[in-house]
């Protein structure tokens, strides 16, 4: 039985799948992951985009931030690939509990699916820091320089940067679905971004998969293994 038959039957077996997905997800929607060759951390900046999105940067140096991030973070035309769109049709049989996603870019969100914890948070959400006002993502990609609101704060992207926590609810609720999955199929991750990655651990249940074009250290707890590209092979369930 090839790989991705045996990936379909053990879909077929399980009534509570949980996803686990990171960059790798979403390149297929031509948004650049962080660590390829070709990735934000392989290119050339003033700062590295580590620093840059980084809390003390940001409050230290919100022009260079936001001249970064609205360059570089913010895709706004990107659409949702097949495997966003098999999510959320998987979603919509019963099968599929939830979506966890390392990512910020909201696609699987734009493909329909509903139950998404998003630990990073998401490019669509922005408040202010002063009032609590909540903005769109236009008043961020609209604005010269650092995008302030009608009182006077700054809009800051309801983004996870480093040094921030995660949000309690948010990782509260990932653990609880993966707890309770019979599946967890993790893909498009290195699994190198911690504390996200350690969410896996969490996973107690009979099939856990993993889809990813390189190897990952999580590959030998593997009950299957697929090194190809995440939307490809959901493109062919």
């Amino acid at each position: 039985m090839d790989a991705v038959k045996k990936l379909k039957s053990m879909i077929d077996e399980c009534e509570s799948i949980v996803f686990f997905g990171g960059a790798g997800v979403s390149t297929e929607s031509g948004i650049p992951d962080f660590r390829s060759v070709d990735g934000l951390y392989n290119q050339s900046y003033k700062y590295p985009p580590e620093v840059i999105i980084s809390h003390s940067f940001y409050k230290r140096n919100p022009e260079e931030f936001y001249r970064f991030y609205k360059d570089r973070m913010i895709f706004k035309d990107a659409k949702p690939n097949k495997a966003h769109e098999y999510l959320a049709r998987l979603e919509k049989t019963g099968k599929l509990r939830a979506v966890v996603t390392q990512n910020i870019d909201a696609l699987h969100t734009l493909a329909g699916s509903e139950k998404v914890f998003e630990l990073h948070g998401s490019v669509m959400r922005n408040y202010c820091e002063k009032c609590g006002r909540f903005y769109p993502i236009d008043n961020i990609i609209q604005s010269c320089g650092v995008p302030k609101c009608d009182c006077g704060g700054i809009i800051k992207p309801d983004v996870v940067l480093y040094e921030e926590a995660l949000d309690d609810n948010v990782v509260a609720g990932a653990i609880d679905a993966i707890r309770k999955a019979d599946m967890l199929i993790i893909g498009g991750t290195s699994l190198v971004v911690y504390p996200a990655a350690g969410l896996i651990n969490y996973f107690n249940g009979k099939y856990l998969v993993l889809i990813n074009k390189s190897t990952t250290d999580a590959d030998t707890r593997a009950d299957l293994v697929i090194h190809e590209p995440i939307g490809e092979v959901f493109g062919q369930l």
